[in-house]
């Protein structure tokens, strides 16, 4: 019998509590993907990194991903979450709370990313997290570096899903992440590194 893989020994080096694990199971209930914990402690680890205080994701779902930023955020950071289904907030609320996160850490908003990002501050952020439909990755992009304050990190997640593995797949989301991961990697304000973390994390330093 085979002993576990690389994939597994990542997910497991930091352990998930309790809330964690109930948020993972409602995302399973609610066919919605959550982060694996190999992701999420790269996430605590970016957040960490740059004392993050003022944090937007785009992807709420049920909490999983904003409770590994909030651990690496800043005891005064603010999470923006940013999802369309109200019902994956109302259990990302639920998660952040069961967790000491109270209403000053936290602003949900419920709506489409593309049209919420447009009316936040221009380097009013230190980490910007796009965990949303693989097609829409290179939109987000500039709205992205615009958010971003010099020294900012900008997280992807997904690039390395759909069939970006296979050198035949054309479909559009495809197409998406293949454009997306050359953007930022031609992109001369950015410091990039491609992780394979769940379906993979590209991260990026703003200049």
């Amino acid at each position: 019998m085979s002993g576990p893989n690389t994939a597994d020994l990542v997910d497991s080096y930091l352990a998930e509590d309790d809330v964690m694990a109930d948020a993972r199971s409602a995302a399973s209930v609610l066919g919605c993907v959550p982060i694996s914990p190999g992701v999420g402690s790269a996430l605590r680890f970016l957040a960490s990194a740059v004392k993050a205080r003022a944090v937007v994701e785009v992807g709420t779902g049920t909490g999983l991903s904003g409770l590994w930023l909030l651990r690496g955020m800043r005891p005064d950071g603010v999470l923006t979450t940013i999802d369309v289904d109200p019902e994956h907030q109302r259990i990302a609320r639920a998660a952040f709370v069961a967790c000491g996160h109270g209403p000053s850490r936290l602003r949900l908003i419920n709506g489409m990313g593309l049209e919420v990002l447009p009316r936040l501050t221009d380097g009013g952020y230190d980490l910007v997290l796009v965990d949303t439909s693989p097609a829409d990755h290179p939109r987000y992009l500039d709205e992205a570096l615009r958010l971003l304050r010099p020294g900012g990190v900008l997280a992807l997640h997904g690039v390395l899903g759909a069939g970006v593995l296979d050198p035949d797949a054309a479909d559009d989301a495809t197409l998406a992440l293949r454009e997306v991961t050359r953007l930022v990697r031609e992109d001369e304000r950015l410091a990039p590194t491609l992780l394979p973390l769940g379906e993979g994390l590209l991260a990026a330093i703003r200049a």
